[in-house]
């Protein structure tokens, strides 16, 4: 199927209205298609990519609003305008209800054809382009492209399956840079609001005195900066999802207001006399223990039985360290192709620094690590000396050992050996190695002078 964005096909069974069109139209720049029936346009439509439809509405054979309804049921995105005599506008009216862009009253006016076709086609464009982000959208948060192959995040993509098209609340636990944001969208875009909005909300990033409006939105003239009316988040996610992300940083009286919302399913805006109603589904996250939170006294129980219908919890990354290796790859695919560098892999010492180090900052600072090294990288490999020296570290004070076991070295050896690696790690800071080590300064300095003594004159 050949595609032209812009193309236009008339169709009408009076030959001498369809030239005139046609004209028109080409006049304008449009490439013109043309067809004298119903069916005859089907066929066209079959083979070739329009953006607009316009035809009459009284045909032999397939009426304009039959021709309507197969191209609404086959080709959405198309826009359809009905021609019609003056004593059927009602019939044409009525077509716009069932998805006709708009009608043109014969005999028709060229500058008007121009006006309502080309709105039509931008139109058009408008609602492909949607069509197109929607789904690269769902492609990029498939919870299959959520990557990972260990045992640890294939139960988790079990769990988005099993959750994603129910009502129920979520709540995603996990340590920051698990990934619990990609998550919430996984489930959003694998369930039955995928069409309804996403809304992300980060608690901790909004000032307390202006999250309440935030959320719930305000009325003019409710404070002081209020100058017009405002939807809340809440609004803005109606029939969609609503990410509370770091809900544990929700203030006390939020709290409170949240869990009406949730019950109530409506909201009031600040300043309102009237509640709204609402139908959003609620996916929260945190990276502490909410019941610990709850304890406290620092979170509403009852708000957190509310959130915690459903607990998904994101595994550290350095628990599925067999996952490191394929988001390498990823990472590095994706820095290169945005930096517009020919760095096409990781060197084996380099990647067994990364599968060694602990990554208290998850898939976010593997991913930082990742972009850095890209940068600096000078060759289509990424070499140890590309990472930073805290990755480097990991493998290096194993490597001593490593090293030691080859030369079968004694333990006084290995510990002398060990001292030293740290030393030079430090920069010779005794006091600095002293609490690597895991041992007082004295203890250090006792070791070094018996180190001393027993080197060779």
């Amino acid at each position: 199927m050949t595609e032209e964005w812009g193309a236009v096909l008339v169709v009408d069974d009076d030959a001498e209205m369809r030239e005139l069109v046609s004209d028109v139209l080409s006049g304008r720049g449009h490439q013109i298609t043309t067809a004298g029936s119903g069916q005859e346009a089907l066929k066209l439509l079959a083979e070739q990519d329009f953006a607009v439809v316009l035809t009459d509405l009284r045909m032999k054979g397939m009426l304009g609003t039959e021709l309507l309804n197969e191209i609404k049921r086959l080709h959405p995105d198309i826009g359809v305008i009905l021609m019609t005599a003056f004593g059927s506008v009602e019939t044409a009216v009525d077509a716009m209800k069932h998805g006709a862009s708009d009608y043109l009253t014969k005999p028709v006016k060229s500058e008007e054809i121009i006006r309502v076709v080309e709105r039509a086609v931008r139109e058009s464009a408008l609602r492909r382009e949607v069509s197109r982000l929607r789904k690269e959208v769902h492609k990029e948060y498939s919870f299959h492209h959520i990557l990972g192959k260990s045992k640890a995040i294939q139960g988790v993509f079990d769990l988005i399956r099993r959750v994603a098209d129910g009502p129920t609340n979520v709540l995603i636990t996990g340590e920051s840079g698990t990934g619990k944001e990609l998550v919430a969208k996984a489930i959003h875009y694998n369930s039955d609001r995928k069409d309804a909005p996403f809304v992300p909300v980060n608690c901790a990033a909004i000032p307390e005195q202006l999250l309440e409006s935030e959320l719930f939105g305000h009325m003019r003239g409710a404070f002081t900066d209020a100058k017009a009316d405002k939807r809340g988040l809440f609004e803005e996610a109606q029939k969609g999802t609503l990410f509370l992300d770091e809900i544990s940083e929700l203030p006390l009286m939020l709290q409170a207001k949240l869990l009406r919302a949730i019950q109530e399913k409506e909201i009031r805006r600040v300043g309102a006399n009237k509640p709204v109603a609402v139908d959003v589904r609620i996916i929260a996250a945190t990276n502490l223990h909410l019941a610990e939170e709850v304890k406290a006294k620092r979170f509403r129980d009852d708000l957190y039985y509310r959130l915690n219908v459903i607990e998904l919890k994101l595994p550290p990354l350095r628990e599925r360290r067999e996952d490191i290796p394929i988001l390498v790859e990823a990472f590095l695919k994706k820095c290169a192709a945005v930096r517009g560098k020919n760095v096409k892999g990781v060197s084996e010492s380099a990647l067994a620094m990364l599968m060694d180090y602990d990554w208290p900052g998850n898939v976010r600072e593997l991913e930082n690590v990742i972009e850095r090294a890209v940068t600096l990288s000078r060759a289509e490999v990424i070499a140890p000396d590309d990472l930073p020296t805290a990755v480097q570290g990991a493998r290096g004070d194993r490597r001593v050992l490593d090293e030691a076991a080859e030369k079968t070295l004694s333990l006084h050896e290995i510990e002398k050996e060990y001292i030293k690696k740290i030393l030079e790690k430090t920069g010779g800071n005794k006091y600095q190695a002293a609490h690597a080590l895991g041992i007082d300064r004295k203890t250090l300095y006792r070791k070094l002078a018996d180190m001393e003594s027993a080197s060779p004159e």
